[in-house]
């Protein structure tokens, strides 16, 4: 027995393999005897250490892991402390994933002499799109030459088997599979997922439900056997690091532990069940076998001791650590744009005028010549028709098809990818080709991009752009006419622009790419050609390539008379989008009277130039194409009446859509529906009599 174990493992390793057991094991122990102390939620290895610490132990500097909730063990095993993962599990000051934010392991990490990790979230099997898009990024960086490794860089991405039943997981493989991505999806699988069994779940495991996806290999392990599981893992990454293909393999586990210290094991677990799992404790396997290979016993029981030891000690410290100062808590919801003024030039003389579509595709093809880390994806973005809108033709023939290319239909993929993409240090430009199919993609949004830079203390700031074509006009009906701003500015840590010109387009789409953090362009679909009548405005002359216009910063489009003002007879029009042409439109009856600003963005929000306009005219009407009950219009209208209350003449108005489900495909319903100049008219009239 001890020259084939030690064929296969090297004593060194199967020693440290087995400290690290019972360093999760003492760790375990201690939280639970210490439960009022350890009083947020957490979950530990115990269990899933054999596997974890076989795939930490192969892992270079170079690689990207993920790791889920489970996953001690792995950070134990590519070099954190205990102490260290003690301070998240107190949710410590000094915690080096989240300064304090977030769970037990879920950690984020730019160590230059570890793994690096990117944001964890606790949604189970989100992390799967993410992390291939690391492999994505790091294919596009080799491919392009942009920066040289010195081993080829391999993704590792865990997650429980209970989770590979969702949807976002199977977009993940199907990417990872189509592109052949060097990426690992390591699935632990201990029959559990929370209180629900395998039989209630799924059909089969992850090995059997990944078969049909072609280019996907595969393998199967019993993660309970350090030495099984070392094997395994080392083919796995060799095969990944060399072969640069994906692989999903599969681990049987057990779950020794609770599934969280608020979800304990005896609320659903019998005797037998826990007697079964119990029976192959990856820490008692290893100690049997290296008894059994001639390991001295009084050896392992100093290790034990000093495991024990080790663990106490930094559970004193970190107990002892400071807690986070509550003045932090606004710190790193956005990292720090250079983008902070207006530059370059607007109007270069002898400029000619161009659609709003041109200046997208003139903005996005300076970038990429300029900068190779951009690169544009998303549905039929690519060059055999540039976009529905034909928004990006031109690009997929300039660019080539590593460049610009389409995807599938995975609006979860296109964006949540960009995290990934972003972390490895590219700039994705993706599209949502209309805004009524961002949905799926909502998840990936919130629980991902949204809270990367704030839960990693700004390490991973999300730099990316996603263009939506939204709204309506002629007849689109109720699933390509919609406006999701509301939605998307409820969602905290993303920034959201919405020009209403081809100048404002190019210089905000400027102002996006060199922005660290990740921006939705809204794109209003009827502006792009200025094809609707009214908004012949839409057309600019061309900015020149060095203009930027940062984000929050609105513009006075039409100013009222200032004798009319002082008189007291004046109001402002507050709008963005296709707004903007319906107030310039309704203004015209109401000569020197009305004051319209075109917010231009809606995160940030220029909120001190319209309360410095809204109190020299006393009277507001918030203009948006939204429905209007419980939209940003009417949020940000609230605001307005908190902060300028004293100044005003009338409650601030807010005019949007009627309050419907969808919007029509009958353009009489259609124009029933939405906001127009005469509307807006009436409104104004009515207002202008207080």
């Amino acid at each position: 027995m001890e020259n084939t174990l030690h064929e296969k493992v090297s004593q060194d390793i199967l020693l440290k393999a087995y400290n690290h057991m019972m360093l999760a094991k003492a760790m375990a122990d201690i939280y639970e005897e210490n439960r009022n102390i350890c009083k947020y939620v957490h979950s530990t290895s115990r269990g899933h250490e054999a596997i974890q610490l076989a795939t930490a132990y192969q892992l270079k500097k170079e690689d990207w892991i993920s790791p889920y909730y489970r996953d001690e063990s792995i950070l134990l095993g590519i070099g954190f402390e205990p102490y260290e993962l003690m301070l998240q599990l107190l949710a410590k000051a000094e915690d080096p994933f989240s300064g304090g934010r977030s769970y037990y392991s879920h950690p984020s990490s730019r160590d230059e002499n570890k793994p690096k990790i990117i944001h964890q979230s606790s949604a189970t099997g989100m992390q799967t799109i993410p992390t291939t898009g690391v492999a994505q990024g790091i294919k596009y960086i080799q491919e392009f030459n942009l920066q040289n490794f010195e081993n080829n860089p391999v993704v590792v991405c865990s997650l429980g088997d209970n989770s590979v039943t969702e949807g976002e997981v199977s977009e993940a493989l199907q990417f990872a599979a189509l592109h052949q991505l060097p990426i690992i999806f390591l699935v632990q699988d201990n029959e559990w997922g929370i209180s629900v069994t395998k039989e209630e779940a799924r059909t089969c495991d992850a090995y059997d439900f990944v078969a049909g996806f072609t280019g996907l290999s595969r393998m199967r392990v019993d993660g309970t056997d350090f030495v099984e599981s070392f094997e395994a893992m080392k083919k796995a990454v060799d095969f990944v690091r060399n072969e640069r293909k994906p692989l999903v393999v599969c681990a049987k586990t057990v779950l020794i532990g609770h599934h969280t210290s608020g979800v304990r094991r005896e609320f659903y677990r019998d005797e037998e069940d826990l007697t079964k799992h119990r029976a192959k404790d990856p820490g008692e396997i290893l100690r049997k076998q290296l008894l059994e290979s001639g390991t001295d016993e009084d050896l392992l029981k100093q290790i034990t001791k000093k495991a024990r030891l080790e663990a106490e000690e930094a559970f004193e410290r970190a107990k002892n650590a400071e807690d986070p100062k509550p003045e932090t808590v606004m710190q790193h919801v956005f990292a720090p744009t250079p983008i902070t003024e207006e530059t370059g030039t607007r109007e270069p003389a002898g400029g000619e005028k161009i659609v709003m579509v041109d200046a997208a595709i003139h903005a996005v093809q300076e970038l990429m010549w300029k900068h190779p880390e951009a690169l544009l994806y998303g549905q039929d973005v690519g060059e055999r028709i540039g976009g529905v809108f034909r928004e990006t033709v031109t690009l997929g023939k300039k660019f080539g098809s590593k460049r610009v290319f389409n995807t599938a239909i995975q609006e979860a993929y296109i964006i949540g990818s960009t995290a990934g993409m972003s972390a490895v240090g590219l700039k994705p430009i993706v599209e949502v080709q209309f805004a009524d199919y961002i949905y799926p993609g909502i998840n990936q949004l919130i629980t991902e991009i949204s809270k990367s830079s704030y839960l990693s203390q700004g390490k991973f700031p999300v730099s990316n752009i996603i263009r939506v074509p939204i709204g309506a006009y002629g007849g689109g009906g109720p699933y390509h006419s919609g406006s999701v701003e509301s939605i998307l500015a409820n969602i905290k840590g993303i920034k959201i622009a919405y020009p209403s010109n081809a100048a404002d387009f190019k210089g905000l789409l400027k102002a996006a790419y060199y922005d660290p953090n990740p921006v939705i362009m809204l794109e209003h679909k009827g502006l792009y050609w200025s094809k609707v009548p009214g908004t012949e405005d839409a057309k600019t002359i061309e900015p020149a390539e060095d203009y930027i216009l940062p984000f929050g910063k609105g513009k006075v489009i039409i100013e009222a008379n200032q004798n009319e003002t002082k008189k007291g007879r004046t109001l402002v029009v507050v709008t963005y989008g296709m707004g903007v042409y319906w107030a310039k439109e309704a203004v015209k009856n109401f000569e020197g009277r009305v004051e319209v600003i075109d917010l231009r963005t809606i995160i940030p929000l220029d909120e001190e130039l319209v309360f410095e306009r809204v109190k020299a005219h006393g009277k507001c009407i918030v203009l948006t194409e939204e429905q209007l009950n419980n939209s940003f219009a009417e949020a940000f209208a609230h605001r307005i009446s908190k902060n300028c209350f004293k100044y005003l003449d009338a409650p601030v108005e807010t005019m949007g859509s009627l309050d419907l489900p969808a919007v029509p495909i009958n353009l009489v319903l259609e124009k029933e529906m939405l906001p127009n100049a005469e509307k807006l008219s009436k409104k104004i009239e009515e207002m202008l009599q207080y």
